[in-house]
């Protein structure tokens, strides 16, 4: 039964931490976007985050997209500092093509930080790729 469910692999959707100025408080914060490069659009994008360690855990928040255009990005939400000691995970799950999607990303504890950027090519930006 189980067995015979057959989940697509997910390419070409991605999320991203990216540093951005935020001019209503004059700081600099971390914001997740999910990246969508494939040449069609995502529908009915469900995501759900959270972030933990041995000791604390996070709220669970939800977000959702009725569509992400092909090559095209969204803000999911603001990482506050606190949290980028914690392991933050994405459960991301999505319809393309009259098919669902799932994956779960996970941006490490600690690993989000200014040295850490490299270039997020569809948003022309620096940023970190969740793994």
């Amino acid at each position: 039964m189980k067995k015979d469910i057959e989940i697509p692999e997910v390419k070409g959707v991605y999320l991203a931490a990216v540093r951005e100025w935020n001019k209503d408080f004059r700081t600099h914060d971390w914001n997740v976007y999910i990246l969508n490069e494939n040449n069609f659009p995502i529908e009915t994008v469900l995501i759900v985050s959270s972030g933990s360690d041995k000791k604390d855990i996070t709220s669970t928040m939800r977000h959702s997209l009725k569509i992400l255009p092909a090559k095209s990005f969204a803000k999911v939400e603001l990482l506050q500092p606190e949290i980028l000691k914690l392991n933050n995970e994405f459960s991301v799950s999505y319809f393309a093509e009259n098919t669902m999607f799932h994956k779960k990303f996970l941006f490490k504890k600690n690993t989000i930080k200014e040295s850490a950027q490299g270039e997020i090519p569809l948003m022309k930006e620096e940023g970190i790729l969740a793994d």
